[in-house]
């Protein structure tokens, strides 16, 4: 009797314990729908973009206990949201001025950036004030303070500018006394995402692209930077760095001053008490707390427009992988029943596809192309969108389209394919390991990590290297009306800027996402349209999360300094260590068909890829990729 009282104590406390978290869900839902802010609750005060993170066409979906207990992933900012606000605080008379908090900047594509930077500069050309604080200024965040009318720097922080660019970590010399033997098949000879694993440097056709590439965007930046503030020494910083600091005595705050790159230095303290001048300021809020308009909260409160006609919105962002997959990762599945549900349900009149990915999986990417085919079949316009990056099979689904839009600093292309499996035979022999067997045909087993490949299997995957990257060349042959010998000519794995790719025909025009959703009202004939964004809301629990996480911004006074120079160079470092680890675990844990782009290494970051089957049809049929 004792263990069954026991049992139902337990029972009951289980019971109580479900009733409680309830409880706690159902008023924290209440809470967060009663505190959802409108556009009456904005008062007046500066807009606080806080911009901690990353700025991304699709943020990661995070856990939501993670969140609540304040320990999510790195803060990502989505580009159409931060857009909108930056437009709508221009003729906003309660905005008062615009604050950017650039201290722990992360990062994001030139594209975005550029489409950031223009809109703080639309504000800035309205006459709002826009004030920048950081204590040391990345590249990428400062090419949004340089549209700023005040940047504020640290007295004890200071700016140098990196460049796109850097070393790149090669194993062939540990792999090889590991005896670990890494198995490439490959098209293209630019396609030199695999070099790390077979080489100890990078090849001649690798730097070529990357140089090119890279020039091409560090041209971009200097541009945009001078245009913005015409007096900064920006072009001496940027190619005499050292005789820049040593004059300065070390002092790189002061030396930034005086070379017009910042424009006052001072304290958090001072800064926010110069945002209070102009923002106003709360007696009981601490020294220097200015009146904030938190950016979640405006986000809230100046939804889209969603009057006429619908325009559909698809979204692929992040690694394409097969089957579902939670939002800023690229589902096959996921994606194209949203766009096929939206077909069924939403009176679409025509479909932008927003692309901002570095491809992956090739039957996903097929899954998309063939779901944004059938819209095609229902005579809707189709226009792609090119965000930062549309390179492999980002690119291939694309073809679909009747218009490509890109930007300038667009990556697109990279059109081959490549594939790599590990087999530790030699490593496993040093340790005193052998292996044997029999065989029934000359794929039995195969591909074997324990005894190697066998000649046919490598044949067998070379030749589906090679069909895939015929594959590829047709549809944009057919897309881009080119032959395949031209398509083959400018291919071969090759990524380029969005200038140089609209020059050889892979995009037709410039423009923003707003330029292709005209355009594809345009083409429908229509006279009032909405962007309608086919993709997965938010569930209640990340909503609730979302509601709590961000309650920080109403503090009215910006975050904690993210650090000196020296505090850069330290993310910068442990960044590349990561890396280092994700190409460790890419080639260990069996991905071996895996589409990355080398050269987009030091431009944005990705997603890890995680384990997968290694059966030979797996490797042939659901794990082809771009």
């Amino acid at each position: 009797m004792k263990l069954v009282r026991g049992a139902w104590k337990l029972l009951v406390g289980i019971k109580d314990l479900l009733v409680l978290a309830a409880m706690l869900l159902f008023f924290g839902l209440l809470f967060a729908a009663l505190s959802r802010p409108s556009a009456a609750t904005i008062r007046n005060g500066a807009l606080l973009l806080k911009l901690d993170g990353r700025i991304v066409e699709q943020p990661t979906e995070t856990a939501p206990f993670a969140a609540l207990s304040g320990r999510g992933e790195v803060r990502e900012v989505r580009l159409r949201d931060l857009l909108r606000v930056l437009d709508k605080a221009r003729s906003d008379d309660r905005v008062k001025a615009v604050v950017l908090d650039l201290s722990s900047f992360g990062s994001g594509y030139p594209a975005a950036l550029n489409e950031v930077a223009e809109a703080i500069g639309r504000v800035r050309k309205s006459g709002k004030p826009v004030l920048s604080y950081a204590a040391a200024y990345t590249d990428g965040g400062y090419r949004l303070a340089a549209n700023a009318s005040e940047i504020w720097e640290s007295p004890i922080g200071g700016t140098i500018f990196m460049g796109p660019g850097g070393s790149q970590l090669y194993y062939k010399g540990l792999i090889d006394k590991l005896g670990v033997n890494a198995h490439v098949y490959r098209v293209g000879k630019y396609k030199s995402f695999v070099e790390p694993y077979t080489r100890a440097d990078a090849s001649p056709e690798a730097k070529e692209d990357l140089s090119h590439l890279y020039g091409v965007l560090l041209d971009h930046w200097r541009q945009a930077v001078t245009a913005a503030r015409p007096k900064a020494q920006v072009a001496q910083l940027l190619a005499q760095p050292a005789q820049v600091v040593t004059a300065a005595a070390g002092d790189l705050a002061r030396s930034n001053l005086q070379m017009g790159i910042v424009d006052k230095l001072g304290d958090r303290l001072a800064f926010d008490r110069r945002v209070a001048e102009i923002a106003g300021t709360d007696p009981k809020k601490p020294a220097g707390g200015f009146n904030t308009i938190a950016f979640d909260a405006y986000v809230d409160a100046n939804p889209a427009p969603s009057a006429g006609d619908a325009v559909g919105v698809l979204t692929i962002a992040g690694d394409i992988v097969d089957g579902r997959a939670p939002a800023g990762t690229a589902g096959g599945d996921t994606i194209a029943k949203a766009l096929l549900d939206g077909l069924a349900k939403k009176k679409l009149k025509a479909l932008v596809v927003r692309v901002d990915s570095p491809g992956g999986s090739v039957p996903a990417s097929e899954t998309i192309r063939s779901a944004i085919l059938e819209a095609k079949r229902q005579n809707l316009p189709i226009v792609v969108s090119m965000g930062g990056i549309a390179a492999s099979g980002g690119y291939w689904v694309s073809t679909p389209a009747d218009l490509i839009f890109a930007e300038p600093t667009t990556v697109t292309g990279s059109i081959g394919i490549f594939g790599v499996i590990p087999t530790f035979e030699n490593a496993l022999r040093k340790i005193g390991v052998t292996s044997d067997g029999v065989r029934t045909t000359p794929l039995s087993g195969q591909p074997d990590l324990y005894g190697g490949t066998t000649p046919e299997t490598d044949a067998i995957l070379q030749a589906s290297i090679e069909n895939g990257y015929r594959q590829f060349l047709g549809h944009v042959s057919q897309a881009r009306r080119m032959p395949v010998a031209r398509v083959n000519e400018i291919a071969q794995g090759r990524v380029w800027d969005g200038g140089t790719a609209r020059q050889i025909g892979l995009v037709d025009r410039f423009g923003t996402l707003d330029d292709a959703i005209a355009e594809a009202a345009r083409r429908a004939r229509l006279t009032s349209w909405h962007a309608e964004y086919l993709e997965k809301q938010p569930g209640w629990l990340a909503q609730l999360a979302r509601t709590f996480s961000s309650s920080d911004e109403e503090e009215g006074e910006a975050s904690a300094a993210g650090g000196d120079l020296f505090g850069r160079l330290a993310a910068d470092r442990r960044a590349l260590l990561a890396r280092a680890l994700g190409d460790a675990r890419r080639l260990a844990t069996g991905a071996p068909i895996q589409a990355r782009c080398l050269a987009c290494e030091g431009i944005g970051g990705a997603p890890q890829p995680g384990a997968e089957d290694r059966t030979l049809l797996h490797l042939l049929l659901a794990r082809l990729s771009w």
